[in-house]
């Protein structure tokens, strides 16, 4: 593997996603494997251990349902106990 400024190629991270609006429980359901907040005016979703193909597929899946992206952001990682 290949080493990247963040460390080994292909590691796992938590990822917040705001999408615009609120997503209709039928169309949750193409994103079952992440937990999601519905706020008035946006849809919050977060995804634990993704590596970027998982990450690339769930935003593959947010532009094929036509929602408007609004955010993608890198969890910081939990503090070691």
């Amino acid at each position: 593997m290949r080493k990247t400024n963040d460390g080994v190629r292909g590691a796992t991270r938590d990822y917040e996603i705001r999408i615009r609006g609120r997503v209709d429980a039928p169309f949750r359901l193409a994103f079952e494997d992440l937990s999601i907040t519905l706020n008035p005016v946006e849809t919050v979703m977060r995804g634990a251990d993704l590596d970027q193909a998982a990450l690339y597929g769930i935003l593959e899946r947010i532009q094929d349902l036509g929602f408007e992206l609004i955010e993608v952001r890198r969890l910081p990682p939990a503090p070691s106990t």
